[in-house]
Order: structure tokens, then sequence, then C-alpha cells
């Protein structure tokens, strides 16, 4: 049975299971824990470390710090993706607990994170609460892929992506939900790799439970420092929201669907040997991506602004690949 807290119930009477999926985080982990242990101040939390088998110490720090630090669990999760590792920790300990919190190993938060996603859950009644997230780098390209992000060039004008708040939304980042909903639905779909949110959100919706984006916190998000790590990023997520969109049979909305003739319009110019006038649609799409980024660094005065433009070019075309290979059932190879 999973504990019944009323909505408008304090703070402090209501018991959290926050979950951490992760995988070879060792240099992140431990200044993560000691931060989300900082915000236990009068809250009952129980914080479960969910591994996919990391490679670099990461269970070992943990283990570390739980005898350190009480109510800290590592799990192993042997599936490896984080829709398996929010469903085996809900499994194993939500019993008696009224809220989960979902963090991501590789962001950062604020300091009063947990506590303002409880007060923002029991002031409008949400089921879910979702957040914003703010794209930081460090490295030229990293800074490149966050200024990426961070703009409509780069994110369609998704409201999470966008600096959204204090409405009722389709869907945003996870961030808190309560486990009976998490459970009615039950839980992620854990054939997806990628978009397991919006999937999650799409059945919350059609089973009548609500979605509050909060615009009083938010969470920091560290891009991929490479290219190839940012492109297999997007191959992921346009997988996922084909994968979605079939489960579901629903449409794509207007921001998504333009993404869509990236990979095509790639193909088609690989024609220009035979027709010239085949390359024009990917000139058109190159140079609306280089306008734009010189736009920031001119308008915006962004120094990242053209290179912002070439992640997003590699963020527009791994998005459609992957969308179309999975539309046309070409399945990747899975390695356990």
């Amino acid at each position: 049975m999973v504990s019944s807290v009323p909505s408008d119930a304090p703070v402090s009477e209501m018991r959290i299971l926050l979950v951490i999926p992760c995988l070879n985080e060792a240099a992140t982990i431990e200044p993560l824990l000691r931060k989300l242990d900082g915000q236990r101040a009068g809250l009952d939390m129980l914080i479960v470390v969910a591994d996919g088998g990391s490679r670099d110490g990461t269970p070992d720090i943990v283990r570390s710090l739980s005898a350190e630090i009480a109510n800290i669990v590592l799990i192993g999760n042997h599936k490896k993706i984080q829709s398996a590792a929010i469903n085996l920790a809900v499994e194993r300990f939500g019993d008696e607990r009224d809220y989960l919190i979902r963090i991501d190993a590789h962001g950062d938060y604020p300091d009063d994170y947990c506590r303002v996603l409880l007060e923002e859950a029991a002031a409008p009644g949400a089921d879910s609460v979702v957040v914003g997230m703010d794209t930081v780098g460090f490295g030229l390209f990293q800074k490149a892929t966050a200024v990426a992000q961070n703009s409509k060039l780069g994110n369609g004008g998704s409201k999470h992506r966008a600096g959204g708040g204090g409405e009722w939304v389709d869907h945003g980042h996870h961030a808190l939900m309560r486990i009976a909903a998490f459970r009615a639905v039950g839980g992620y779909d854990e054939s997806f790799s990628h978009n397991e949110d919006a999937e999650l959100d799409f059945r919350l919706r059609k089973a009548g439970f609500r979605i509050w984006m909060t615009g009083k916190t938010y969470m920091t998000y560290y891009p991929r420092k490479s290219v190839g790590a940012l492109f297999r990023q997007y191959l992921g997520y346009g997988r996922g929201r084909a994968k979605n969109l079939l489960k579901h049979r629903s449409i794509p909305k207007v921001r998504q669907a333009i993404p869509l003739a990236v990979a095509p319009v790639v193909i088609i110019a690989l024609l220009a040997m035979l027709h010239w006038w085949a390359v024009i649609p990917l000139a058109v799409w190159a140079f609306a991506c280089l306008g734009y980024g010189v736009w920031m660094a001119v308008g915006q005065r962004n120094p990242y602004g053209p290179l912002a433009a070439v992640s997003a070019m590699i963020m527009h075309f791994a998005w459609s690949t992957g969308f179309w290979l999975e539309l046309i059932g070409i399945r990747r190879r899975r390695t356990v």
C-alpha cells in the first residue's frame, strides 16, 4: 500500500523517496549527495542511488557516504536505463512514501530545491511538478551547446527549456510526482531509453492527473562535451519521440515537425551531383541556422552564437535521423 497524505498537508508530514539514476558519475555523485542531505532539514527523505553498472568507482563512493550519512541506499540497476532505475526504486521503497523526487546525477540544484517542489505540490494540488532547465557549459563546445539548448533554435520554444513556470502543462522536466499517481498509470515504460518522461506524462494526463510547472525553482543541466556524444544523445531523443507518437497514435507538434525535415533534406542534397537544385533545401536550413547564430552574436552580444548554431544543426540532424530510423523500423543493436 502507498501512503496517502492530503495535498494540503504540511511539508514536514510528507514522506519523500528521492531517486538518483546514475552511471559513471564519480566526479559529481559525492557533492550532489551532500547537497541533497543538506536539504533534509525537517523532511522525511530516503535517498536511493540506482547505479547502472558504473566502472569508475561511483558505487564505492555511495557506500562510503552511506556509512556517514543516514538514509542513503545504493541499489543495482542491471537494466541500466533511467526508467528502469526509477521503477525499481519505487517498487522497493515506494510503500509508505508519498512523493517521488527524481534527480539527475549530471545536474545541479538550488539549495532549497526539494522543499520548494513539495510546497508547489501542496499549493495547487498537483499530481506532478515539473521544472525548467538552465543549461550551462564549461569547455568551448559545451558552452556553445548550452547556448543552443537555451535558445529557440535548439529547443523550439519548449516551455521547460524556455523559462516557463507557474502554469499547468502537458509535459516538463520531471522533478516530483505523487507515488500514487505514478503507480496508478504503471510507472515508466521501460521499453523507452529516451523520452520516457513525455510518454509517462501522456498517460498521466489521459488518466486525469495534473502536471504543474513551477517557476519557483529549476535545475542546472550540463550538456554533452563532444560532437559524438551530443549526436548520440539526440539520436536517442528522436527515436524516443517517434516511439512515443507511434505508441499513442498522436501527431508531432509544429516545433517537433519542423526538424523532421532535416534528415530528408540532407539525403536529398546527395543528389546534387545529378541536379544542382537538390542542395537548395540543405543550404536554406544551414543558412537559417547560421544566420540565427550570427544574430545571437550581434543582437544578444553572445560570442558563442555562431558555434551554437553548429551545435543546433548537430542536434537537428541527429534528432531527425533518430526519428526516421525508429519510424521506418530500423532498430539499434542492444548491448548488455
